[in-house]
């Protein structure tokens, strides 16, 4: 038989066979090991000492078992690998009340071997959590998330409704005792109120007493049993939260009225119990409901998704799950469905709303050899279109996995009032103890000292600043996707709000990127294939408009080269047979000895064989709609507008003095735009680049903020840290104009909790609130800040 040991973290019994020996202490499993070094490298080894040899109870609750959560089934649904080979997984952690408890989970989460990365978001318990599956699995991560009081789900979009009428159920239940209790307690009040003005017996007094605490008893220990959990918890891990605030408030409150009901002596103050529970309870249940429906409108893209296709194979149509479509199948949409992949229509043609992802509400016509977008719905188009890319890696997919991304990403704002909700209960709680004995030294009774105790406790907030960043930047997001701005972090909401430079290249940015040939000079015959053949190789605006030239004339055969080589921003060199072909602007003409006079207001695409110019094109592009009115409205919040441009000069300044530009840098390299980004830091400018091509990715990359134009090369969008799905200067316009209103709406949730705060405990502190009020304003500051938060939403709604 095996000898019995006691663990160093809960000082349960269990036996030596599955003991965790760690120096001199001993873990009866990896979760008290990990809480215990937890809380030693945070300084709360005081904890034990508090504890002494009391026995923390074993969980009652039956969680599923954590070795499930390894299931291979489970990580082909839940969870996802990334460039560098770590492993993702988004979960829904139960039990989080305030910011004190997200500051814990991650603590705990990171003081894990293997983990790289955890975020929880406030407004909906969402847990990012990025590890090496070499090092953790995933279910020790889960086993330290419930060894620290928690719980946790995967998130799955289509189940949230399902958790949050759960969540909503219990609320119910609770608020529907403490109502209840609370309007028969004031009942009770009035006769004693009564009573005290017109005179009262001890005798009767006391049973009045006696109903009450009745009454307040389930109030306490049933409806504010989500305190008391919290509280537990939080002293479990040496925490002090907002739950240990209402707690030990409102039980304070609970154990003298019960001393003053059975010694006869002095006001029994039940009523005061209930109030605050029933208060602090509803407005908890607003603010759940409240930060619900400011995420609600990122669930709903993933929670409606079909999970089904119409596949057409061996001429049979079969319904086969998103997740087994493979590039090359033909998929089949009928009338009124949404295209759920990306994909180019081989059969059928028709109208397309396009609205959620671009904002744009105009319908667009498609027809054969068109690409279609996941997200976007048929109108009257019955079509068959052949798919490009797998659900994975789809629009509508990454849509998803970039808002889920930039929830997670804190601002630094929020850091900061994450650190600042970490000490504000424990100096609270110290601020009440002080008061209490100040007043009862004063001297003042034991009764109206503990009432002014219990009125500092509940009347502080730590909630209000809890929530002054997450709730608005949740709703600015949101507002953002919504117009089609996709931001891939919420912490460059901040950063723009702050922004000093705009740099803008021009095709495709400022114009339509879509240039067409105004005019041909011909200077000597040539093969037409060869240029057609050139052109074709390239992506870039000016060939595409070439290619388009041709086509529109005659149909020009292609040639194959023997070698053929692309300078970013400048032109491309090929091989043919005996042929040195060269073409591309003027700048790349003469890097290569070949001169030109040759000047025009549009843009120039020059063509050499063998060091002999042959022709050049001169090409026009049209200007984006908006392209005023953003430099005119950035000019007005003194964000000065550069143009960057591998065009030349003339072309370039005419696009500027139409727009109303005055600072133009033409015939860039991609390195001399990563230069001039870098030289504009160095002098402390904050710099936003805004650009839509491979010329463009350096100076994106280097830029403090880059923004991509959702219609340019793949990899100036996988760089950009802000997406525009239509590439509308408008949404480029908004984006600043959201992201500044957003920064405002946090600084002023900032203000509202640290002036509340700083009026009302001291008010609180001289005895000019009763705890009455202090449960209503603790409630109503909270409601205050998400009800601010929420009026960007409307604010758009109405635009």
């Amino acid at each position: 038989m095996s000898n019995k040991v006691l663990c160093s973290h809960c000082h349960l019994e269990f036996s030596e066979e599955v003991m965790i020996v760690d120096d001199t202490h001993y873990f009866c499993c990896k979760g008290c090991q990990g809480v215990f070094h937890l809380l030693s490298d945070e300084g709360f080894d005081s904890f034990y000492d508090k504890a002494g040899d009391t026995k923390l109870s074993a969980p009652t609750t039956q969680y599923e078992d954590s070795s499930n959560f390894n299931a291979p089934a489970f990580y082909d649904k839940f969870v996802k690998i990334n460039n560098d080979g770590l492993y993702e997984v988004s979960l829904i952690i139960v039990g989080i009340h305030c910011s004190a408890c997200i500051w814990l989970n991650e603590k705990a989460l990171h003081k894990m071997d293997g983990i790289v990365e955890a975020q929880i978001n406030f407004t909906n318990n969402k847990a990012s959590i990025i590890w090496s599956d070499d090092v953790v699995k995933l279910s020790a991560i889960i086993d330290m998330i419930r060894a620290i009081g928690y719980d946790a789900y995967p998130y799955d979009a289509s189940l949230q409704e399902v958790h949050a009428n759960k969540e909503r159920k219990d609320y119910y239940q609770r608020m529907a005792v403490a109502i209840f209790a609370s309007m028969n307690i004031m009942w009770i009040a009035v006769a004693q109120y009564a009573g005290f003005f017109s005179g009262m017996t001890q005798e009767i007094k006391t049973i009045l007493n006696i109903a009450e605490g009745i009454l307040a008893t389930p109030v306490l220990f049933y409806s504010g049993w989500v305190f008391f959990r919290g509280t537990y918890y939080g002293m479990k891990n040496g925490v002090v939260n907002m739950d240990s605030l209402v707690a030990t408030g409102a039980s304070v409150t609970y154990i003298y009225s019960v001393y003053i009901t059975f010694t006869e002596s002095g006001e029994a103050y039940f009523d005061s119990v209930s109030m605050i529970i029933t208060f602090v309870l509803i407005g908890k249940f607003l603010e759940v409901i409240s930060k619900k429906n400011a995420a609600d409108t990122l669930d709903v893209i993933a929670r409606h998704l079909p999970s089904e296709v119409n596949v057409l194979k061996d001429k049979k149509i079969s319904t086969c799950k998103l997740e087994d479509v493979n590039i090359g199948d033909v998929v089949v949409v009928s009338s009124g469905e949404r295209i759920l992949l990306d994909g180019e229509i081989v059969l059928g043609e028709g109208s397309f709303n396009e609205s959620s992802l671009t904002g744009e509400s105009e319908p667009v016509y498609k027809k054969v050899g068109e690409s279609v977008i996941s997200g976007t719905t048929s109108i009257d188009a019955d079509i068959h279109f052949k798919t490009s890319r797998d659900f994975e890696h789809s629009t509508l997919s990454n849509l998803v996995s970039l808002l889920e991304n930039a929830i997670n990403k804190k601002p630094k704002i929020q850091v900061l009032a994450n650190r600042l909700s970490e000490h504000f209960s424990t100096l609270i709680l110290l601020l009440a103890f002080a008061t209490f004995f100040v007043w009862w030294f004063w001297p003042h009774s034991l009764e109206e000292s503990l009432m002014v105790g219990v009125s500092v406790i509940i009347i502080a907030c730590p909630c209000a600043l809890g929530l002054a960043t997450p709730v608005a930047t949740l709703v600015g997001l949101n507002i953002a996707a919504k117009k089609g701005i996709l931001f891939k972090e919420a912490a460059q909401l901040e950063t723009i709000a702050k922004v000093t430079t705009l740099l803008v290249d021009k095709t495709g940015t400022l114009t339509l990127g879509k240039p067409n040939v105004v005019k041909e000079i011909l200077l000597h015959d040539f093969d037409k294939r060869v240029l057609y053949s050139l052109v074709k190789s390239s992506k870039h605006p000016i060939s595409q408009g070439i290619i388009r030239f041709f086509q529109e004339k005659n149909k020009v055969e292609e040639i194959i080269f023997d070698s053929l080589s692309q300078v970013a921003a400048r032109g491309i060199k090929a091989q043919y047979n005996e042929m040195q072909i060269i073409g591309g602007n003027l700048q790349f003409m003469l890097d290569n000895g070949i001169k030109s006079d040759y000047k025009s207001e549009h843009s120039l695409f020059f063509i050499a064989i063998n060091s002999e110019l042959v022709a050049v094109y001169e090409l026009s592009d049209t200007l984006k709609e908006g392209a005023k009115e953003l430099v005119e409205s950035l000019k007005k919040k003194n964000i000065e507008t550069i143009m960057l441009t591998g065009d030349h000069e003339n072309s370039a300044n005419k696009v500027a003095q139409i727009i109303g530009i005055t600072n133009v840098h033409a015939n860039l390299s991609p390195q001399d735009k990563l230069s001039f980004v870098q030289e504009l830091q160095k002098n402390k400018k904050i710099v936003v680049m805004a650009g839509d091509g491979v010329n463009d990715i350096l100076a994106l990359g280097a830029a403090d903020i880059s923004i991509a134009m959702g219609s340019g090369s793949d990899i100036a969008v996988d760089v950009g840290d802000i997406v525009l799905l239509n590439d509308s200067l408008f949404s480029l316009l908004s984006a600043f104009q959201i992201s500044s209103t957003t920064f405002t709406l946090i600084k002023q949730n900032f203000g509202i909790s640290l002036v509340y705060n700083a009026v009302t405990i001291p008010l609180a502190m001289a005895g000019y609130i009763i705890p009455l009020i202090a449960a209503l304003s603790m409630s109503f500051s909270s409601l205050l800040v998400v009800g601010n938060s929420l009026r960007i939403k409307y604010k758009y709604k109405k635009a």
